[in-house]
Order: C-alpha cells, then sequence, then structure tokens
C-alpha cells in the first residue's frame, strides 16, 4: 500500500523496531575499496567478499511469498531466522556456491507497519537494495529519490479482478465502468488516479478502503470488484478460500495502461554509488537467480514456507500457492525477457512512456517530484549482464 513517505517516515520508529535498529556486527559494511572493480560475470564461485557489505540486505514490501523467490534462493542452507525481526539472514550463495559474504532478507508490507521499502532504506543505510516500482520512484523522485538496478519481473502483477458470473461481459477493467460495480483498491494508488483521470472508471465507483482481505468480496457475493495480484488471489479464490471456491475474473494493471515496473530492486542514490563495484557483480547474480529460481523453485520455496511458520504473524501460505505462484507469473509472462533478449534489464522507451503517463496524475495529487524526471533519473541498467536470459 502506498503511502507519503513523509508520513510514513515519521512513523517509522513507531511501528517497525525492525526497520529503526541500527545495523549490528551481522550488517556492518565492509569497505569497498579492498577489491578492484570486475566486469565478471555471475557464475559459480564469484566471490563478493571485500567488494559487497559482509551482510547484504534487501527490504521486500510483503511477508515472505514466491514473488520474492528470486531472493530466498540466495540464502544457503543453516539459515537464521529472526521472527520478531522478520527477516532471515544466511550465506549469498549464487547458483549454488558461497560467495564469501551473507545475505539478509527483510520481510515487508504489514510485518512492518506498512512502511514503503524506499522508507526504510532512507531510515536504515544498512538496507542495499529494497522492492522500488518506477510508479513509486516517479513519485518520491523529488523527497526520497532512488535508483532501481535490476527488473526481475517485467510485467507488473497487480490486477483488478471481478467474478465472471456476476459480470460475464466484463473482460477488462473498462468494461467495469458500464456496469457501475464498485472496484476496492488500497487507498492512494496511482493507477487507480490514473484510472479514473483518464475514464477507464468512474471515481464515483472507485472505493479506497480495500483491507488486503477476502471479507468484503465473499460479503457481497462478487458484486464488487477489488485489486489483488494474478500469482496470488486467483488461484487462492479457486483452490484455497472455501467460502468463495471458484474462479474470479481478472486485467492486469498493466495491460490496461499502467506500466511501471514492480518488484525491481533499487536503492538511495548514496548507495548505489557507494557500492558500485558490488553492484557490478552482485546485479548478475539476482539476474541468474531469478533464473534459476523459476526453473527450479522447490529449495527457495522451501525456505519461504519455513519462514511463514516461523514468523506465525497471521500470514497464510502454502505450497499449493506458492507453485502456483511460479506458474502465473511464467504463464502470464510477468517473468521474461526484456525486448533486448535480457532477463532482467530495463526496457527504458518503455520508462520513459510511463513517465510521461505518471508525471500528469501525480501532479494532480502534490507529488513532490523531480523537476523533468527522465528514465535515467530512476532506472539502469548500468550493471546489468546482459548476456542472461530466460530460456
Amino acid at each position: 500500500m502506498k503511502r507519503k513517505l513523509s508520513a510514513l517516515l515519521s512513523s517509522l520508529c513507531l511501528v517497525a523496531l525492525a526497520a529503526c535498529g541500527g545495523s549490528d556486527a551481522a550488517t556492518d559494511e565492509a569497505s569497498t575499496e579492498t577489491m578492484a572493480p570486475t566486469e565478471t560475470p555471475a557464475a559459480d564461485g564469484v566471490s563478493l567478499a571485500g567488494v559487497c557489505p559482509e551482510t547484504v540486505t534487501f527490504q521486500t514490501d510483503w511477508n515472505p511469498e514466491s514473488e520474492h523467490g528470486f531472493l530466498y534462493n540466495l540464502v544457503g542452507d543453516g539459515y537464521e531466522v529472526d521472527a520478531a525481526g522478520v527477516r532471515v539472514t544466511g550465506a549469498l550463495i549464487a547458483s549454488g556456491s558461497d560467495t564469501g559474504v551473507k545475505v539478509q532478507v527483510r520481510s515487508g508490507g504489514p510485518a512492518v507497519g506498512f512502511n514503503s521499502p524506499t522508507s526504510l532504506m532512507y531510515q536504515d543505510p544498512s538496507i542495499l537494495l529494497g522492492f522500488v516500482s518506477t510508479d513509486g520512484a516517479v513519485q518520491d523522485s523529488g523527497e526520497f529519490p532512488t535508483m532501481s538496478v535490476v527488473a526481475p519481473f517485467n510485467i507488473n502483477p497487480q490486477i483488478i479482478m471481478w467474478d465472471p458470473a456476476t459480470y460475464p461481459n466484463v473482460k477488462t477493467i473498462a468494461d467495469l465502468k458500464a456496469t457501475g460495480a464498485k472496484v476496492r483498491y488500497f487507498g492512494g494508488a496511482a493507477y487507480m488516479e490514473y484510472f479514473t483521470a483518464t475514464g477507464i472508471l468512474d471515481k464515483k465507483q472507485v472505493d479506497g478502503n480495500y483491507d488486503g482481505t477476502p471479507a468484503n468480496f465473499i460479503a457481497d457475493g462478487g458484486k464488487a470488484a477489488q485489486q489483488g495480484f494474478v500469482t496470488s488471489e486467483p488461484y487462492y479464490y479457486e483452490n484455497v478460500l472455501t467460502d468463495w471456491a471458484k474462479p474470479v475474473a481478472y486485467q492486469t494493471i498493466h495491460a490496461a495502461g499502467w506500466t511501471a515496473y514492480a518488484q525491481s530492486l533499487g536503492g538511495t542514490p548514496e548507495n548505489i554509488a557507494k557500492y558500485t563495484d558490488c553492484l557490478k557483480l552482485l546485479v548478475p547474480i539476482i539476474q541468474k537467480s531469478q533464473v534459476d529460481y523459476v526453473t527450479d523453485p522447490a529449495r527457495a520455496n522451501a525456505l519461504i514456507l519455513d519462514l511463514v511458520t516461523q514468523f506465525n504473524n497471521g500470514w497464510l501460505y502454502d505450497a499449493g500457492q506458492a507453485d502456483a505462484a511460479v506458474q502465473f507469473a511464467l504463464s502470464e509472462k510477468l517473468i521474461a525477457n526484456s525486448p533486448d533478449g535480457t532477463l532482467g534489464s530495463f526496457d527504458m522507451d518503455r520508462v520513459t512512456a510511463f513517465i510521461a503517463t505518471a508525471v500528469p496524475v501525480y501532479k494532480t495529487i502534490g507529488a513532490k517530484m523531480q523537476d523533468d524526471i527522465t528514465a535515467a533519473n530512476i532506472v539502469t541498467n548500468e550493471f546489468i549482464d546482459t548476456t542472461i536470459t530466460l530460456p
């Protein structure tokens, strides 16, 4: 759920002990000058020791789930779980080989009081990279700029979904307008401002009070539509949620015109500059980890399910959901090579076009954006290994 970062920062230490604590011995930053820069692509045997921090820390945007599998795939066996801090730490593994440093993956969303990864990175500089969407990067560019370095997802998994039995003639989000159906979403989502500003949906029919649960969707018998993720809700509602237990129809917000990258990894400009030599090695490892994960998700999914059990914070997730998420991501081409044929690179023309779409929307809601923002201000392919592709 997107919120104004100024408000998030002011409340951060009240709601998220995990985010407010300073770096400890496990997360102290190592010098970036003890090893010469290298262009070696990620492969078995690559070493990050002396180039990257002793613990490479990632911040996600939600509880453990398959959308984050490429990060959990980096965590070696013998990991340590901090249930109170909703995080896991272990050896950073690249295609089965120990890289000589540790990796820590921190959960987000409700686990940290819905503080965004960007706000958490600004609060705690020991977080090297966190999930940054390009729409969030545009919105926050004036006050909390970020630079994204890899896009493991080519298409945003976010959807608007509806009951096909109630609305058999609705095939797209735009078709919902004529029905007058209520459309629930997390308040503050910019894509909804875009949908209403462009007439895709009527402002009177959208409801920003979605709480992330299926209760209202079930209670009104599918008369309302709501936001979700294609990698989660379609499977969950049909196969797990016994009070519904039937298909839902959906369209991605990407297909409806809001083409932001999501689940991309970015950092503060200061950290990107400080750890340039690290990122030259680390980003290809992340690219390859996504390929490895979707090829064989079993080990990482087992870790995800173990974390769900150990965190025990109310988040429900099972093996069927984890496996289905990977299959949906591949079949819907959410995880796919970029137009240049590379897994993880940004299509700069797409980002430029998105900025042209997003800036007018953000101006209407008073966002403090960087003047004359361009794609090069928020994303880079500098660290991408162009030889890494999804078969």
